[in-house]
């Protein structure tokens, strides 16, 4: 039996596309072989990552003067990547709303002078810092930010005003959850894991003119966009069979009609969740209302040991992953694109119960 999985990555991907996956584990398309022992320079490969990037740009009204990589490494790579290939004045101007925004200052920092213009760190991340007139350097390569903060539930609801410096953005767990503008971003990227398909895969969507030889003394071939760009992301080894169930998680969206009807889905079953935390009287939000994610709800019962309790009951119910993260504690509901409706009415349900019986 399925569970209702609420992990916040990797996390639940679309059953048909499970299923469909699963047909052709062992012969895809006619080719007598599963997805995973082809050669990435095969026909048939060539055909899957083309469609994925067709679909993908179709999905977010990518510009043509963007590249899509499909890239290995993690979110976490790009850390470093980033200021490898556009710190060309040693400086950046970096936003701190989180653990994985912070990592990247920290990571940036080997690199130039990294420079925290903003941060949420005064009230554990449980907002984002206003960014409409921040102290940006003159010289400042770009800026960058964690979109939606996965461990804090937070989500930029305005981009910064970045005083015409590049805007570079991790978008990895909100990646595809409602429509965007790339054209307001230099670099846009995200790790698949959490909203779209299986750990392994980094997806950069990054504008030509940031793709360039003139990157810092030193890096590694494998760590230059202009590498990846100029191979269409088959320099070496891609990671084929992530990208495969990536493209069938473009084509489900796109059945479903799109990232306006994945937003109004989205904004549907986080409300639900939402709503009950602010009327129940045993759970709390820990978010600040305005800057509330649609992808990641943290909350608390205000007792770690009732916490605890509830997390081993829910569990036993098929609630599975609803341990918040080991930095903040308390619990976390990830409702990413392929969580239905009813996960989150069936948790809901099972939240009132525990109250009932825990008042």
């Amino acid at each position: 039996m399925r569970v209702y999985n609420f992990s916040a990555g990797p996390a639940v991907l679309p059953e048909e596309v499970l299923k469909e996956a699963a047909a052709e584990m062992l012969d895809y398309n006619g080719t007598g072989m599963s997805v995973m022992e082809m050669s990435h320079r095969s026909k048939a490969f060539e055909e899957i990552i083309t469609t994925a990037e067709q679909d993908l740009r179709d999905l977010m009204n990518i510009p043509d003067n963007y590249k899509v990589l499909f890239l290995q490494g993690g979110a976490s790579q790009q850390f470093a990547m980033i200021p490898m290939n556009l710190m060309k004045n040693k400086k950046a101007a970096y936003i701190i709303t989180g653990q994985w925004a912070k990592k990247a200052y920290q990571e940036a920092q080997n690199y130039g002078d990294a420079v925290a213009v903003a941060s949420s760190a005064d009230k554990t991340f449980s907002y984002i810092p206003d960014c409409s007139d921040l102290d940006i350097p003159e010289d400042a390569d770009y800026v960058y930010i964690c979109e939606n903060n996965t461990i804090y539930g937070t989500k930029f609801k305005q981009l910064p005003n970045t005083k015409g410096k590049t805007l570079v953005a991790d978008v990895s767990s909100c990646f595809l959850s409602e429509p965007v503008d790339v054209t307001k971003y230099g670099i846009i990227y995200g790790g698949v894991q959490k909203n779209i398909g299986p750990a392994g895969v980094v997806i950069v969507i990054i504008r030509e003119d940031l793709i360039t030889e003139d990157t810092l003394p030193g890096t590694p071939t494998m760590l230059k966009y202009k590498t990846h760009a100029d191979n269409k992301s088959l320099y070496n080894t891609p990671p084929a069979y992530g990208i495969y169930i990536c493209g069938k998680v473009f084509k489900w969206l796109k059945k479903m009609g799109g990232l306006e009807a994945m937003k109004e889905r989205n904004e549907k079953k986080a409300k639900i969740l939402y709503d009950f935390l602010d009327q129940s009287k045993l759970f709390k939000g820990t978010v600040e209302k305005k800057d509330r994610s649609l992808m990641n709800v943290p909350f608390v019962t205000g007792n770690e040991e009732l916490d605890a309790k509830f997390v081993k009951e829910a569990k036993a119910a098929g609630f599975e992953n609803l341990k918040g993260h080991r930095t903040v504690g308390g619990m976390r509901a990830s409702i990413y694109n392929a969580m239905p409706i009813e996960g989150v009415e069936k948790l809901v349900e099972f939240m009132k119960k525990f109250e009932e019986e825990n008042a």
